[in-house]
């Protein structure tokens, strides 16, 4: 499928993006074609060559692959039973559930949840599709450690209840496509005067790296705003509800990114808190690129139960 006009295909990702939070607020609903096709107003047909040109997927892949890996991330976060997490990912019953699951990761929920005692990071996942073993024991104790440590060393974590915060946003699909997000983010804002010293940036997670392949983690570069705005191309506007979340402030070098969420999930877990129904996200308080040392001023936020 070939897209040329630039309105054309920004018109498109704006239906794909409406499309990607009603499969994340519905995966216990009917996702069929007919269904999602609606949703983006689009015929059946144009629908499924759209999605697959914008997300290299089909739409049926696209939903049982985030069934499975919303599942996963539960076994991992939750006390929750098999059949209850069947239910709420949309299966019809465990056996499918079971079935699809263990074609995803290699080993049935049960095992997967057995084998991911420590709830954190990819460093436990399961040899999968994606590819990552475990380390053996004495490595992976040693590694759980050095997170202990780092975050000790490098972190001021607090409980806070935290506002709802309002965003614009415009979507990437896999981290080698977020720096072009914020590109075309700061186009729009700059000439709207949207930009200045109190503006904070907010990445938000839609995904896990703990579950879901890199290339096909969907992320939301953000802008916060203070007032109501009206968007055009690309942008939406979405919004972080108010709640607790555990907040980990850091002054990081950009390669210590993946380890200080690591262990921050760590400390989740010892402290006994339980992740909330929301998403991870990141607000950046400086433009690392001024900082002496080329760091980044950022709080890692997870929400919480």
């Amino acid at each position: 499928m070939k897209i040329i006009d630039k309105e054309i295909q920004t018109d498109y990702q704006n239906r794909i993006n409406r499309v990607f939070q009603y499969i994340d607020e519905n995966l216990d609903s009917d996702l069929s074609l007919n269904t999602i096709s609606d949703v983006a107003f689009f015929s059946p047909y144009h629908f499924h060559r759209v999605f697959k040109f914008i997300t290299e997927e089909t739409l049926n892949e696209y939903v049982t692959r985030r069934r499975i890996e919303k599942s996963a991330s539960d076994l991992i976060h939750k006390d929750i039973g098999i059949t209850e997490l069947s239910i709420k990912c949309g299966f019809n019953d465990n056996s499918s559930f079971t079935r699809a699951f263990k074609k995803y990761y290699g080993v049935s929920p049960t095992e997967f949840r057995r084998q991911n005692p420590n709830k954190f990071s990819k460093i436990r996942q399961l040899k999968s599709k994606n590819g990552q073993e475990y380390p053996d024991y004495d490595k992976y104790i040693c590694i759980i450690n050095n997170l202990k440590n780092w975050i000790k060393m490098n972190a001021k974590i607090e409980i806070k209840k935290m506002p709802k915060m309002d965003l614009a946003y415009v979507s990437s699909i896999g981290p080698q496509n977020l720096g072009n997000a914020y590109q075309k983010l700061m186009q729009w804002t700059t000439p709207k005067g949207l930009m200045n010293e109190q503006t904070k940036m907010v990445t938000i997670y839609h995904d896990s790296f703990k579950v879901t392949e890199a290339s096909k983690v969907r992320m939301s570069a953000c802008i916060r705003l203070n007032e109501p705005v009206e968007t055009d191309g690309e942008i939406g506007l979405t919004s972080i509800k108010e709640g607790r979340f555990i907040v980990g402030s850091f002054e990081i070098g950009l390669n210590e990114f993946e380890k200080s969420w690591n262990g921050l999930f760590i400390w989740m877990n010892e402290k006994g808190y339980k992740k909330g129904e929301g998403n991870p996200f990141e607000i950046y308080h400086n433009n690392f690129n001024e900082h002496p040392q080329k760091k980044a001023i950022v709080d890692f936020c997870i929400p919480i139960e």
